[in-house]
């Protein structure tokens, strides 16, 4: 079968910059050395070299659908940035055969001053299309992204999921022969995100070959033929989806084990900064366990940047369960109690639920927190928990252990006479 794309020992260096902090520092040091060094590098700097990908090879056949995943940090963004032709490698070689589109970033490859009839030709056109080619596509392209209200507004006013609608729907649809897609799907709806799965399965069928970048294990195994498992920036598998995802779930079991403050793979401007999440029963005694019906309350204890005022406060809980799949997100703005502000002294975040509706099984978390609409700290599998069955129903009899559902839910049968039936 024809190769699509070959890579050869591809690498990827950055430069880290850091402030050295200098004590006892006045103002008057501060003008001193600011006028000593201007117009050259200051000396009050230090770089680290971070290696962001190392001596990756591999090949991908045409009309393979790859998932690519690994935790924060892994590498997955920057191979695709690499491959998508948006930033060079430090080493190694990348050979692609096909016409490329991508969709790495929300508004990636738009103009904002453009309306979104225009972006699409102007995408068409960078992607080496004809005019022709990009019209008779272009009704297709705009009934999938359901933006035709808005086709003749500047792009710089639609809304994140209005963006990635737009882009996917051209991305898709102008026919490339590689396509390119990183977790920016998360950002629009669930309908939509089915329907961008269903194309890009329909891609693949038609030959097109397809890198998808999620963290969501269930996606990948529905679509993908073939995954690549990256961590710190090496490549340590590739091959079939169900061995490359029991590697993952393996590497991600060492990754939950570890204490939370010393996690390095995590996302955000660190103006809060998750340490440590402990289980507390209704009386306040530390937990391990979880029986389902119980009360539970879950500390998420944190560190912030002094002096920094903390306002809007955004923290949230996404539940998966052993297979990766997400099965319910818990967020502070959804129960009208968001954080207009969190005083200084405030150590923590506590989250309540009255009756814990999960049925026997293990359990992983990721935590996310924003501060003023930015991310301040963000881990992917930022630890796990067991529940086990519990009389949730108060009636003695405990849930199936292989009930094939996620939750209890609170209900009754009752009998109904013929009358109310013939309703």
């Amino acid at each position: 079968m024809t190769i699509a794309i070959h890579v050869e020992n591809l690498s990827k260096r950055y430069f880290i910059r850091h402030r050295r902090q200098r004590v006892n520092d006045t103002l008057r040091d501060e003008l001193v050395s600011l006028i000593r060094h201007l117009g050259r590098r200051s000396d009050q700097s230090e770089c680290e070299e971070f290696w962001s990908l190392k001596d990756l090879s591999f090949e991908i056949r045409r009309g393979e659908r790859v998932g690519i995943i690994g935790r924060n940090g892994a590498g997955k963004s920057t191979l695709l940035k690499l491959l998508s032709r948006i930033t060079e490698p430090t080493g190694g070689r990348i050979s692609i055969h096909g016409r490329v589109a991508s969709l790495l970033e929300v508004g990636t490859g738009f103009h904002p001053e453009l309306t979104g009839r225009e972006n699409i030709y102007l995408n068409g056109a960078i992607l080496g299309m004809r005019r022709e080619e990009i019209r008779k596509k272009f009704d297709e392209i705009v009934a999938f992204a359901e933006v035709d209200q808005f086709l003749d507004t500047p792009v710089k006013r639609y809304s994140s999921g209005m963006y990635v609608r737009l882009a996917f729907a051209i991305a898709a649809h102008l026919e490339p022969e590689i396509l390119i897609v990183d977790e920016v799907l998360a950002v629009g709806d669930v309908a939509f995100q089915k329907k961008c799965m269903a194309k890009m399965s329909v891609a693949g069928e038609e030959g097109t070959t397809v890198l998808f970048v999620s963290h969501n294990i269930a996606a990948i195994q529905s679509l993908c033929s073939t995954a690549m498992l990256l961590n710190e920036g090496s490549l340590i598998a590739h091959g079939a989806v169900a061995s490359v995802v029991q590697q993952y779930h393996e590497l991600t079991q060492q990754l939950v084990e570890m204490p939370l403050e010393q996690r390095i793979d995590r996302s955000g401007n660190g103006m809060i900064r998750f340490m440590s999440v402990t289980l507390q029963d209704a009386q306040g005694n530390e937990i391990g366990a979880l029986h389902s019906g119980q009360y539970v309350r879950l500390l998420f204890r944190f560190t912030a940047t002094p002096g920094k005022s903390l306002k809007n406060v955004v923290v949230a809980m996404g539940i998966d369960n052993d297979q990766g799949e997400r099965i319910t997100y818990l967020c502070n703005e959804m129960t009208d109690s968001a954080f207009s502000i969190v005083p200084e002294a405030t150590a923590g975040f506590a989250l309540e639920i009255e009756r814990l509706p999960f049925v026997q099984g293990r359990y992983r978390y990721t935590l996310y927190c924003s501060v003023d609409g930015e991310v301040a700290d963000w881990i992917q599998n930022a630890g796990s928990f067991s529940v086990e069955a519990g009389d949730f129903y108060g009636t003695g009899r405990l849930p199936p252990a292989a009930s094939k559902g996620h939750f209890l839910i609170p209900h009754r049968f009752k009998l109904s006479d013929a009358t109310s039936m013939a309703a």
